[in-house]
C-alpha cells in the first residue's frame, strides 16, 4: 500500500515539473464530473429556522450551507489540519507531497496524507477511492482543473456539502444537526474539532458507533489547532473534557403535513419559506399529544393558528403524530372535509343582523317547530321559550338559527361562506336548512378563515402559509357592525372549567353522531381553530366540542401568548340599546314565512278534522283541541262561542247547519282552524 502511495506522490511531483504548456493542455482537457451538488429540500419557518428537511435522491442527508453560516473556528481548524496552504496552491500542494513522500520513505509506511482539500473534493465528486495510483493521479488532474474553473470559496463550499460523516450523513450542516442538534453557526471548539476529524475515516470515527475512536481523532485535531495557533491551550484543555455525542439526533420534522403540502404544490423548489413560527409549532404539537392522553387509540386532533390581520398561518398541526397508527396520523385533518356542527351559527346571526331580521337583543322563539318537512331539535332536546338572540347564540340553540336561516335562505349562507374564501361541499348539491346545523362539508383551515373574517370586521382575507408578502383583501362578507356584534356575543360565552375569564370570543360545535368536536375562537390579533374526532369519520360517543375541544383551544391561546389582545371597540353605527329601545320590528323576530309555520305544541283542531262532515246533535257540536296552552277560546265563523275554557273538549251551540269554520285560540294567542260541513 505504501509503495503505491509513494509512486503516486512521485508522479505528482513529476507532473509539477512538466512543461507549462503541456500541463495546461492536459489540465484543460480534463472532463469534470457535475459540479452542481444536489442538496436536501428544506422547509423553513418565518425566521428562516429549519422546520423539516428531506433526504436527497439516494437517501442521504445533505443540507445546503454557505460559509458565512458556519462557525469560523471550524474553517480555521479544517485548514490547519487538512490544508494549510489551501489559498496558495493550485489544487496540488508540492510541499505537502514532498513532506508525505519523505515521511513515507523514512517510516516505510504512510505517515501523513498529501491530499489537498481540492483533491478531496475531486475524490468526493467522483466518489473514487484513495488507494490506487491511477485514482490518486485522477484526483490530482481533477483538482488542478477545478482550481481553474472555480473560486476557492466554491471549492470550499463543495467540501462543506460533500464531506462524509458516517452513515447517510454528508456535509457539515447535516452532521452538526444530527450529532449536536443545532445549526453549525456556533460550534464549541470540541464540536468543530470533531467535525474536522470524522471525514478522514467516517465509518470508523462515527461517534454514535465508535465514540472512543471519534474522541481520539477529535483530540488530535485540537492538538494541531493549538500548535497552529488556531485556539488557545486553555480552550483546548476545556474542549478535551467535553463528551462526544454517542447518539444521532433526529432531523427536525415540525409541521410535517404542511411541509409535504408545500413541496407537493411546488416540487421544483429547493427551499420553502413558510409563515409558521417554529417555537409555537413545537408547543402546539406537544399540546396535541397531551390532549389525547387517556382518550383511546383512535381519537385525533388538529390545530390551526393564524394572525387574522395578515392572514398568515402561524401554526398548523395536522395530527398528533405524523405516523401510521390507529389515529391515521399521516392524514392532514386541517384540510379534511368534516361537518362543522354549530360553528357556522355565528355567520347566520351576522347575516341576520345585516338583513335587519334581528339584533342581539331581539326576542326569538325557541320552541319545537316544523319548517316544511324539516323538524330540527335542540341538541339537549330541551327548549327555552322566548329568549334574546344573544342568549340563543351563546346557548347554541338550533330552532332559532334554523328560523333565521329559513328567513335568509340557505343559498345566502352558502354564498357568504364562499365569499369568505371557503370551499364548500354540499351534500346533494342543493343547500337546505340543515346547512345551519352543520349539514355541509368544510375544513378546519376554512373554518379558521371564516372566523378570521369575523375578527377582521367582516372582510375576508385568504389564509396563507407561504412567506409571500402582503395579501390582498377579499370580499366583505358581513358589515363591521354585524361582525362586532357577533364577536361581542361570543366573547360573553363562559369559558371551560378551569380556564381564565378572558373574554375570548369563541364557539364550539359537535356534528351529528358525535363525529366531530370543534372549538374556534379569536381575540384582537389571533384566531385559533381546534378539531377533534376520528380520522375515519366514525362516531366518538360522548365527545362534545365544549368538553374536549374548548379546553384545548384555551390552552393553545395560553401557549401562544401570556394574555389576550383586547377586542376592538364597537363601530360608531352600532345600536347599543335594550330590547325595549329597539325599533318595533326588531323587538321580536318573526319569520317571513311565519304564517305557514306550524309549531309542534301549537293548538290544533283534533275533532272534527278539517274537511269533515259531522252531525249536529241536540246538545250541540262536540269539538276537541290538541296541543296549545289553556285556557282556550272557540269561535265559529269568527263569533266567540266558548271563552277561557280550560278543558280540551267543548260542546258548541251552532245557529244552524251548513259549512262552518271552527277556530281555537290558546292562551299565547296561537290559533288553529278547521272547515267542516254540519248536517
Amino acid at each position: 500500500m505504501h509503495a503505491r502511495w509513494i509512486i503516486a506522490a512521485a508522479a505528482g511531483l513529476w507532473l509539477a515539473a512538466l512543461g507549462r504548456d503541456r500541463a495546461d493542455v492536459w489540465i484543460d482537457a480534463t472532463i469534470l464530473p457535475p459540479l452542481v451538488v444536489e442538496t436536501s429540500v428544506e422547509v423553513v419557518d418565518r425566521n428562516g429556522d429549519l422546520l423539516r428537511a428531506y433526504t436527497v435522491a439516494d437517501g442521504r442527508w445533505r443540507l445546503a450551507l454557505l460559509p458565512q453560516d458556519l462557525d469560523p473556528d471550524y474553517i480555521s481548524m479544517l485548514l490547519a489540519y487538512e490544508d494549510k496552504r489551501f489559498y496558495d496552491h493550485a489544487g496540488v500542494d508540492p510541499w505537502s507531497l514532498l513532506r508525505a513522500l519523505a515521511q513515507g520513505v523514512r517510516a516505510g509506511r504512510v505517515v501523513s496524507g498529501g491530499s489537498t482539500l481540492t483533491m478531496q473534493v475531486a475524490r468526493l465528486l467522483e466518489e473514487s477511492g484513495t488507494g490506487k495510483v491511477a485514482g490518486k493521479l485522477r484526483q490530482m488532474r481533477v483538482a488542478l482543473a477545478l482550481e481553474r474553473r472555480l473560486t476557492k470559496a466554491q471549492i470550499l463550499q463543495l467540501y462543506l456539502h460533500l464531506a462524509p460523516f458516517g452513515g447517510n450523513l454528508e456535509g457539515v450542516r447535516a452532521a452538526s444537526i444530527s450529532y449536536f442538534g443545532k445549526e453549525p453557526l456556533r460550534l464549541t471548539p470540541a464540536e468543530a474539532a470533531l467535525l474536522v476529524a470524522i471525514p478522514q475515516s467516517p465509518e470508523s470515527r462515527r461517534p454514535d458507533r465508535a465514540a472512543d475512536r471519534a474522541e481520539a481523532a477529535r483530540n488530535g485535531v485540537l492538538a494541531r489547532a493549538v500548535g497552529e495557533g488556531v485556539i488557545a491551550a486553555d480552550e483546548a484543555e476545556a474542549a478535551l473534557r467535553e463528551e462526544v455525542p454517542r447518539l444521532r439526533k433526529p432531523f427536525p420534522a415540525l409541521a410535517p403535513h404542511l411541509a409535504d403540502r408545500a413541496r407537493r404544490e411546488n416540487p421544483s423548489a429547493g427551499r420553502h419559506e413558510l409563515t409558521i413560527d417554529r417555537s409555537l409549532q413545537r408547543k402546539l404539537e406537544v399540546l396535541a399529544l397531551q390532549a389525547l392522553e387517556g382518550r383511546g387509540e383512535q381519537l385525533q386532533v388538529a390545530i390551526v393558528v393564524a394572525d387574522h390581520a395578515s392572514g398568515e398561518i402561524l401554526a398548523s398541526v395536522g395530527s398528533a403524530g405524523f405516523q401510521a397508527d390507529a389515529r391515521q396520523g399521516f392524514v392532514d385533518m386541517t384540510t379534511a372535509l368534516r361537518s362543522p356542527g354549530s360553528t357556522l351559527k355565528p355567520l347566520v346571526y351576522g347575516l341576520a343582523f345585516d338583513e335587519g331580521l334581528a339584533h342581539p337583543e331581539t326576542m326569538v322563539e325557541d320552541r319545537p317547530t316544523v319548517f316544511g318537512t324539516y323538524a330540527p331539535q335542540n341538541f339537549d332536546k330541551l327548549y327555552r321559550g322566548t329568549i334574546r338572540v344573544r342568549e340563543a347564540l351563546q346557548m347554541s340553540l338550533n330552532i332559532p338559527v334554523v328560523a333565521l336561516t329559513e328567513a335568509l335562505g340557505p343559498a345566502k349562507l352558502i354564498s357568504a361562506m364562499e365569499k369568505a374564501g371557503m370551499r364548500v361541499a354540499i351534500p346533494g348539491g342543493q343547500p337546505g336548512l340543515a346547512v345551519a346545523l352543520g349539514g355541509v362539508g368544510v375544513t378546519l383551515e376554512d373554518m379558521v378563515q371564516l372566523y378570521a373574517t369575523i375578527a377582521r370586521g367582516g372582510v375576508a382575507r385568504p389564509l396563507s402559509y407561504r412567506m409571500a408578502g402582503a395579501q390582498d383583501e377579499g370580499q366583505r362578507v358581513i358589515s363591521a357592525v354585524a361582525a362586532w356584534q357577533v364577536g361581542d356575543i361570543l366573547a360573553g360565552l363562559a369559558p371551560p372549567p378551569g380556564a381564565p375569564e378572558n373574554r375570548l370570543a369563541y364557539k364550539t360545535g359537535t356534528s351529528y353522531g358525535h363525529r366531530d368536536a370543534w372549538a374556534i375562537g379569536f381575540d384582537g390579533t389571533h384566531v385559533i381553530g381546534v378539531w377533534m374526532g376520528r380520522a375515519d369519520g366514525t362516531p366518538v360517543p360522548g365527545a362534545f366540542g365544549a368538553d374536549v375541544a374548548a379546553p384545548v383551544l384555551f390552552q393553545a391561546f395560553n401557549r401562544l401568548k401570556p394574555a389576550l389582545d383586547p377586542q376592538p371597540p364597537a363601530p360608531a353605527a352600532t345600536l347599543l340599546v335594550s330590547n325595549a329601545e329597539l325599533p318595533l320590528p326588531l323587538q321580536r323576530f318573526r319569520s317571513r314565512s311565519a304564517a305557514f309555520e306550524v309549531a309542534e305544541d301549537a293548538p290544533a283542531v283534533a275533532f272534527p278534522p278539517d274537511g269533515a262532515e259531522v252531525e249536529l246533535l241536540a246538545t250541540g257540536l262536540l269539538v276537541r283541541v290538541r296541543g296549545g296552552t289553556a285556557p282556550f277560546t272557540w269561535m265559529a265563523d269568527g263569533v266567540p262561542l266558548v271563552v277561557a275554557m280550560r278543558e280540551r273538549e267543548a260542546m258548541l251551540t251552532l245557529p244552524g247547519v251548513g259549512f262552518v269554520t271552527l277556530s281555537v285560540i290558546d292562551a299565547e294567542g296561537r290559533s288553529a282552524r278547521a272547515k267542516v260541513r254540519v248536517w
